[in-house]
């Protein structure tokens, strides 16, 4: 096994990464498929993932094809020969695996690259570490910069961070339309609580107390943001003990989520798929973080505030250990002295 060191590939390297799921993650991979670009301007390069996650990474600068897995692709034969068929055709030279499980191991070495690259326990676990035959001891406090040192065996840049986020030809028109409807037409908070009652959520009271103070303090009004129907309900509860100045946002799609989040003066939320969408936008972020790590995974880049509960996680990737009202540790004080410092901030103040 070879312990990260330097590689040798052509000029014109065919080079596959696998990270399958979830949205979040994918977004925060970004920085390795522009790393990979940048040391090989001529490199085919390839990306394989999951239904989700493909919504964002399609029509990325940086990337040649997209290759999009099926449902339960791991339980069926079938799939899995002709995922091995498809990837063995395109004949790639290396592959990065900044997922390190067994599910994205498991295509890499499919693919009959020569080289498999994966991180070291224990941020590479289940049998990734023995499928991937070049695994890299990576350091930095966050998830970014371990993925990122995937690439130092290949030459890469391990300390420019860029994310390259696609912007969709239609986005903006729809985007404006979204804006127009909910009557977010200045400054306005993006709001984005989940399906109320998972680990990493913060209470729907909580943020409705902290978007009506918003209003009535700063009158700024609040958009709050869903993505599935279960997120709806939710959002349609914040709205409607807000009241005033708060609105609940209508469908919208991944591409027309990322526009309005760019629109937002700024984003209040826990650790999930928008918060990193937002970060990698350049809008400012107030990250509420309970059982996660906000040094491993919180919004990347500087100008964003993270409000965190007094418990820790023994390791980052361990926060799942949290106790059931970790959450309910961040009050609505802190959350709100963190938009208001950002709101200072903004020069359309």
């Amino acid at each position: 096994m070879n312990i990260g060191k330097r590689i040798s590939l052509p000029s014109r390297p065919r080079i596959l990464i696998v990270r399958l799921s979830a949205i979040g993650d994918a977004v925060l991979t970004l920085p390795v498929l522009c790393a990979l670009r940048r040391r090989f301007p001529d490199a085919f390069l390839a990306w394989v993932t999951e239904p989700g996650p493909a919504k964002i990474l399609r029509g990325h600068s940086a990337l040649n094809e997209l290759i999009e897995l099926p449902k339960g692709w791991m339980k069926s034969v079938r799939d899995l020969r002709e995922i091995r068929r498809r990837l063995r055709e395109l004949r790639f030279d290396a592959c990065v695996d900044p997922q390190s499980l067994t599910k994205s191991a498991l295509p890499a070495w499919l693919s009959g690259a020569k080289y498999r690259i994966g991180l070291a326990r224990p941020f590479g676990r289940e049998l990734a570490p023995m499928l991937n035959n070049v695994v890299v001891r990576t350091t930095g406090p966050h998830v970014v910069q371990h993925m990122l040192q995937l690439v130092g065996p290949l030459g890469g840049d391990t300390d420019l961070v860029e994310f390259g986020l696609p912007i969709a030809s239609d986005a903006a028109a729809a985007a404006d339309e979204v804006l127009r409807a909910t009557c977010m037409t200045g400054r306005f908070l993006a709001v984005n609580p989940g399906a109320e009652g998972g680990l990493r959520e913060w209470p729907a009271d909580r943020y409705a107390e902290l978007v009506r103070r918003i209003w009535h303090t700063y009158h700024v009004p609040s958009l709050i943001l869903w993505g599935t129907p279960r997120e709806q309900v939710t959002a349609n509860r914040v709205a409607d003990l807000a009241g005033e100045g708060v609105r609940a946002a209508p469908p919208t799609s991944l591409t027309t989520l990322i526009a309005v989040l760019r629109r937002a003066t700024l984003l209040v939320s826990h650790d999930t798929g928008p918060l990193h969408l937002a970060a990698a936008a350049g809008t400012p972020c107030v990250g509420l973080y309970g059982p996660t790590w906000p040094e491993y995974s919180g919004p990347f880049g500087p100008g964003h505030i993270v409000v965190r509960g007094g418990w820790r996680a023994p390791h980052p990737l361990r926060w799942r250990s949290a106790p059931a009202d970790v959450m309910l540790q961040i009050p609505t004080e802190e959350v709100f002295r963190a938009c208001a410092a950002l709101l200072r901030r903004d020069p359309a103040a």
